[in-house]
C-alpha cells in the first residue's frame, strides 16, 4: 500500500461521518456526501480519525484501500472547505452570465448556451470573461467545468475557446507558402 494510503483521514469539528454497512456518510456544513462501501476495505473510526486496511492481501484489495482513502479525504474536505474549478473565457464577443441556477454563454455559436447547474453546484461569473465553480464533491465540480469547456474547446491557432485559468494552450504555426 500506498505511503499517502496508510495515513488516517483526521475528522476536524463540525464534520460527522457515519459508517453504515453499505454507504458511508459525510456531514458538515458545506452539504452531505455518501459513499458507497467496498468489500475489500475496512475502514475504522478510532476517536475521530479514519483509518482504512485492505480486508485481504490481494493487490487489488491493497489498491482499493488508497483509493477509499482518498475519497474520504476529499468528502471531508469538500464538506468543510468545499472546492472550485476557474475557467477563462477567450474571444471577441465571448462573455458567460450567471444566473441562479443557470450559466448563460455567448461563445461565437448563432444562439446563447444555456448550462444548468445541478443542485450542490453553484456558479457565479465575477467578470463576464471568468467562470467559477464551487461545490463540495469535487468530482462533480470537475465534470461539470469539463462540461462547460468542452461546449467551445479552445483552439489551437488563436487559442479562442473556454479554457481553465491554469491551462497553457500550445499555439500553431499557420501554414504558409
Amino acid at each position: 500500500m500506498s505511503r499517502i494510503g496508510k495515513l488516517p483521514v483526521t475528522i476536524p469539528a463540525g464534520v460527522d461521518v457515519v459508517l453504515g454497512e453499505q454507504q458511508l456518510s459525510v456531514k458538515g456544513a458545506g452539504g452531505m456526501l455518501l459513499l458507497a462501501q467496498n468489500g475489500l476495505v475496512k475502514v475504522s473510526n478510532d476517536g475521530g480519525k479514519l483509518s482504512f486496511a485492505a480486508a485481504n492481501e490481494s493487490r487489488a484489495a491493497d489498491a482499493m484501500a488508497g483509493t477509499m482513502r482518498q475519497l474520504v479525504n476529499n468528502m471531508v474536505t469538500g464538506v468543510t472547505k468545499g472546492f472550485e474549478k476557474k475557467l477563462t473565457l477567450i474571444g471577441v464577443g465571448y462573455k458567460a452570465q450567471a444566473q441562479a441556477n443557470k450559466l448563460n454563454l455567448a461563445v461565437g455559436y448563432s444562439h446563447p448556451v444555456n448550462k444548468e447547474m445541478p443542485l450542490g453546484i453553484a456558479v457565479t461569473t465575477p467578470t463576464p470573461t471568468e467562470i467559477l465553480i464551487k461545490g463540495a464533491d469535487r468530482q462533480r465540480v470537475g465534470q461539470i467545468a469539463a462540461e462547460i469547456r468542452a461546449i467551445r474547446p479552445p483552439e489551437p491557432y488563436k487559442g479562442k475557446g473556454i479554457r481553465y485559468a491554469d491551462e497553457k494552450v500550445a499555439i500553431k504555426e499557420t501554414k504558409k507558402k
